[in-house]
């Protein structure tokens, strides 16, 4: 079982940058994918951004991309998302994501995360 820990969200004006960083538990998620999703009220969860087990390959959403980028370190059983030039539309919760496949391929639908974090908030405003 792995458990996810979201931290560092946010109230921020728009164009702002924050990071966020999800530690994982229970089991290390070195060999395993990982990814973000996010979730407005009122809207279904999507994707974001996913990054491959070994930190060498990354996807990213359109409306994220160019702005957003994903890390991870695998020393520390951690997974980041620098997000930069924040807009009102990037308000949600952000949630971590892992997968259960040994080097698995990228998730970037919800139906195949097998973990999920708790959410940390991200407010940004105009």
């Amino acid at each position: 079982q792995v458990q996810l820990v979201e931290s560092g969200g946010g109230l921020v004006q728009a164009g702002g940058s924050l990071r966020l960083s999800c530690v994982a538990s229970g089991r290390t998620v070195r060999n395993y994918a990982m990814g973000w999703f996010r979730q407005a009220p009122g809207k279904e969860r999507e994707f974001v951004a996913a990054i491959s087990w070994s930190g060498g390959t990354t996807y990213y959403a359109d409306s994220v991309k160019g702005r957003f980028t994903i890390s991870r370190d695998n020393a520390r059983n951690t997974v980041y998302l620098q997000m930069n030039n924040l807009k009102p539309e990037d308000t949600a919760v952000y949630h971590c994501a892992a997968d259960n496949r040994y080097k698995g391929p990228l998730i970037i639908a919800t139906s195949t995360v097998d973990y999920w974090g708790q959410g940390t908030q991200v407010a940004v405003s105009s």
